[in-house]
């Protein structure tokens, strides 16, 4: 009996998504300073044993590039209408497969047509960790903010600005990869109170690794952003104050505003994407919510459509957004499709799953019986030219939904390749 009651509340836990292993452009670390960039790096150029990342995951920074900073971006600035050949292959890929999958893509290669298709692209879920860029967005507003003027100093306080993990990553089970520079030596666990990384590293861990600690600590620090202004960073006394002695009604109001407001900047509604609480159990419990949290494939397709028009804050900001974005390293869900392992992958996917018992049934990761949630952004490039944008969300109980989008990532491929 206390055996079946155990695994009853094993598999009613509600486990958010596994790591995205890992963003940014290997050459990065000297315009940084995240520290597994450097790692990276060495085994690109043979003076470090390790596994070699795949041809399209060794783009440069200087060879990253926003695809819409154009006219055809200016007539983006409203999705367009549906491609009636382009739908027609899409919807072939789903007669057979469950009803909740719902998506949209947009192809933008150059010297082609636009072409846009969709498929219940309205339809909510809970975003998962897709949500963290709202989280990315949220942080260079305020950098904006403080430096409206200097993108230098923007990037200064990205590198410099060191944050200790502290309550405020409790509880989280995914592992960063810590890079020691000096011993070479590499290790995968979950942050620890006491750790100390700059705000780059931060955001890095928040999109790359996909870690909740990471996420929740970028999000405190965009409310002290919001505070401060120009004074940011506060002293720890200071910081202590004004968690300790505003009321939680404000704390909840200025949390809320920095990660939606820049999504409504950009024309994504509230029905269409909004984060509505903290990545923590202790965020939880320092800063109320509001309202939940939901996505759809047309709020985020907005978003990667904002981000290659260079208006997702700005110009300098959007890129920065899709570098973080770039998979380098170990590629999953969408991202993992061999047919796009030739191709630059700006990538970011969450899930969240569910589990009851279930006679003949055994729960997994992404298998959820109760809830199975998954979702993947994407925007794919091929060495050929070859450009699409893609936002694809799924709630299909009892099967293993990175499998399942991975697969559908092959077939979107395809078409888009005629």
């Amino acid at each position: 009996m206390k055996k079946a009651v155990f695994l009853l509340i094993m598999l009613i836990a509600l486990l958010p998504i596994e790591n995205n292993l890992f963003s940014y452009p290997i050459d990065g670390y000297q315009l940084t300073g995240i520290r597994r960039l450097l790692r990276l790096s060495l085994i690109v150029d043979g003076k470090l044993r390790g596994t070699m990342p795949l041809p399209g995951a060794r783009k440069s920074c200087s060879e990253i590039k926003l695809n819409l900073m154009n006219t055809r971006g200016d007539s983006l600035a409203w999705l367009p209408a549906v491609d009636p050949t382009f739908q027609k292959q899409i919807d072939a890929l789903f007669p057979n497969r469950h009803e909740s999958y719902s998506l949209a893509v947009l192809e933008i290669t150059p010297g082609k047509p636009v072409r846009f298709a969709k498929r219940q692209e309205d339809r909510q879920f809970p975003p998962g960790s897709v949500g963290k860029l709202a989280i990315a967005a949220g942080i260079f507003t305020e950098l904006k903010n403080i430096f409206p003027d200097s993108v230098e100093k923007r990037r200064e306080l990205l590198r410099t600005r060191m944050v200790v993990a502290d309550k405020w990553i409790i509880s989280d089970h995914h592992e960063m990869p810590i890079y020691n520079p000096e011993t070479k030596a590499l290790t995968y666990r979950a942050a620890r109170e006491g750790d100390v990384f700059s705000l780059y590293e931060w955001l890095d861990h928040a999109l790359s690794a996909s870690a909740n600690s990471a996420a929740s600590m970028v999000w405190k620090e965009l409310m002290l952003m919001r505070a401060y202004g120009k004074n940011y960073p506060p002293d720890p006394e200071q910081e202590k104050e004004f968690f300790e002695k505003s009321k939680k009604s404000e704390l909840g109001d200025i949390a809320m505003s920095t990660v939606n407001d820049p999504l409504r900047i950009l024309g994504i509604t509230e029905d269409e994407w909004r984060l509505g609480s903290f990545f923590t159990g202790t965020g939880k419990r320092m800063v109320p919510g509001s309202g939940g949290s939901l996505g759809t494939p047309i709020g985020l397709i907005k978003f990667l459509i904002a981000v290659e028009r260079g208006k997702a804050v700005d110009e300098w900001s959007s890129l920065e957004i899709k570098r973080l974005m770039y998979m380098t390293a170990k590629r999953i869900r969408y991202a993992s499709s061999p047919a796009l392992n030739n191709a630059a992958v700006y990538f970011k996917s969450g899930s969240q799953y569910k589990c009851k018992q279930e006679e003949g049934f055994k729960c997994g990761k992404y298998m959820g019986n109760v809830e199975n949630y998954m979702n993947s952004v994407a925007i794919v490039e091929h060495p050929e030219g070859r450009i699409y944008l893609v936002a694809l969300m799924s709630n299909v109980l009892r099967k293993n939904s990175a499998v399942e989008h991975q697969t559908i990532a092959t077939y979107v491929d395809r078409i888009l390749a005629k």
